[in-house]
């Protein structure tokens, strides 16, 4: 015993807790493939919907798909910058805020029926030493304390839940949209022209009306994602699968009636993707209020102070993120236009395939959310050590895939043959990389499950900059390769922050110092 208590002292060991059962269908493991497969899919649902939503305007022209295909450039850099931070915190508040309300109830619950059977055992008394009150009452039905407990009980069963966290990440969510909307309406041609559209351009008409009908749709998609952050915190992510589904079979289904059709042409296929936002909130919005009151007791209930200031952490996360992988693509543009447009499709690759290891990161988070507010550091070592586990096999496994799918299936994306050359080059990069971008990716959700937003943003700073100073001297260096091998970097160091902060037990780890956890 003296021996596995040691072991435990040493937090790295935690990594390889119950690596036999990785896999193993245990309700630990149903948990997380139960939250982690709708996020998924969830998440690919709008890349796919967007590549259909390309094809359509594709039929107009290259003038109409080089238009379109700038203004979502700026409208998702826009939305990029809100969205992460939003849906991260507001996950990570409305688990913890539920898990205490829910352990609250519960004894207040206990408590309640404690009294009850008290009380309930001096009625027997009083019973026994009165025949006559006996008699009287065997004619009627009494309603023990007890039972008026039990019914009050049941009846808050069915109350909807009130979260102050998913009241506040709503009205964030407006707000922001809101502000997003009239920044790209009133802001549309000097952002376009910060892209390279020249005012004498024949993008730059259909471009503006694109990205202006565009943004009216921002405030539904912010408002969307933060119930999306609301439902995850509940462990649901079923709920924002159907409505993603649902809402990107309507923009499928009006692309080609308003583009041809209604002779809407790029216009068209604006409108047909707000309309799909809009239904998207629309759904969310009354699944939500069937289970939330979205109007809390007081103003001072909402969470401002607490978003806004973790919210401005993780926006600098982003940012030096987002500037890290746009600075390796202007370095790609700089060596040719061979070489960016390899660099342009192995990223795409690269990035989507993302998608499957940030479903197990939600799952991550909410678990891990859900767990700390319990004290339950049993389950939320148990919950890291799986999720990260399972990480890295997906990982394996879509480096196997995306060599293969890469090396065999360059040509569906270009014809070029020298740019299938350097797709050749850079496929041991995009490949070997799988396992650390996935580990990396799915560190975030274990970090933000333990509501440790600081260490993210400060880390992320720290891997940004390093990582920026190798893109500089290794592009110039080995060109094309050194550009992956500076990206291979970033995402390693994105890896090892994440395996320091919890394999040396510090910040919210602390507890993984100790032998202490054999006896949680």
């Amino acid at each position: 015993m003296a021996d596995v208590a040691r072991k435990w002292t040493i937090p790295v060991f935690v990594f390889f807790t119950d690596l036999r059962h990785m896999l193993k269908r245990d309700d630990l493991g149903t948990e997380i493939i139960r939250i982690a497969l709708p996020a998924a899919l969830a998440l690919a649902a709008d890349p796919i919907a967007s590549l259909i939503d390309t094809a359509f305007i594709g039929r107009l022209g290259p003038v109409e798909i080089a238009a379109v295909g700038v203004s979502i450039a700026i409208f998702n850099q826009a939305s990029k910058v809100t969205i992460f931070p939003l849906v991260s915190i507001t996950t990570s508040f409305v688990a913890e805020e539920d898990t205490i309300k829910r352990i609250e109830k519960e004894l207040l619950k206990d408590d309640g029926l404690e009294k009850g059977l008290s009380r309930n055992k001096e009625d027997e008394d009083m019973e026994k030493s009165s025949v006559k009150e006996e008699a009287n009452d065997n004619d009627e039905v009494k309603e023990t304390p007890c039972n008026s407990m039990c019914f009050e009980f049941d009846k808050s069963k069915r109350e909807r839940r009130v979260i102050p966290s998913a009241s506040t990440a709503l009205f964030v969510g407006v707000v922001l949209g809101l502000i997003q909307t009239l920044l790209l309406i009133f802001l549309a041609k000097p952002l376009l022209k910060l892209m390279g559209v020249k005012p004498g351009s024949p993008m730059l008409g259909p471009a503006k009306k694109y990205l202006t009908i565009r943004s009216l749709g921002a405030p539904a998609v912010l408002l969307s994602l933060a119930m999306q952050g609301v439902f995850r915190g509940f462990k649901d992510t079923k709920t924002p699968l159907y409505a993603t589904v649902v809402g990107d079979l309507m923009n499928i289904i009006l692309d080609p009636i308003l583009i041809f059709s209604c002779r809407l042409r790029v216009n068209g296929a604006a409108i047909a993707h707000v309309i799909s936002q809009y239904l998207i909130c629309l759904i969310l919005f009354v699944k939500l209020i069937q289970q939330v009151d979205l109007l809390p007791p007081s103003i001072k209930d909402l969470q401002f102070s607490k978003f806004l200031k973790n919210g401005f952490l993780l926006l600098a996360r982003v940012i030096a993120a987002t500037i890290c992988v746009t600075l390796a693509a202007s370095m790609a543009a700089r060596l040719g236009t061979t070489q960016m447009a390899a660099f342009q499709i192995c990223l795409q690759v690269w990035m989507t395939t993302s998608l499957l290891a940030d479903g197990l990161a939600v799952a991550g988070q909410a678990i891990l959310a859900c767990s700390f507010a319990e004290k339950d550091y049993r389950k939320a070592t148990a919950a890291a050590a799986r999720v990260l586990q399972m990480g890295f096999v997906l990982g394996l496994g879509l480096a196997l895939v995306v060599g293969l799918g890469l090396y065999f299936g360059s040509s569906i994306f270009t014809k070029d043959m020298k740019v299938i050359h350097m797709i050749t080059i850079g496929i041991p990069f995009v490949a070997a990389t799988q396992p650390i971008n996935s580990l990396a990716f799915v560190f975030d959700g274990v970090n933000f499950g333990a509501s440790d937003f600081t260490y993210s943003a400060y880390s992320m700073v720290m891997v940004s900059l390093a990582s920026i100073g190798a893109l500089f001297v290794l592009s110039k260096t080995n060109g094309f390769v050194g550009i992956w091998l500076a990206l291979t970097i970033y995402m390693g160091l994105r890896t090892f922050a994440g395996l320091f902060r919890m394999g040396t037990g510090t910040g919210p780890w602390r507890f993984l110092r100790t032998s202490s956890l054999l006896d949680v």
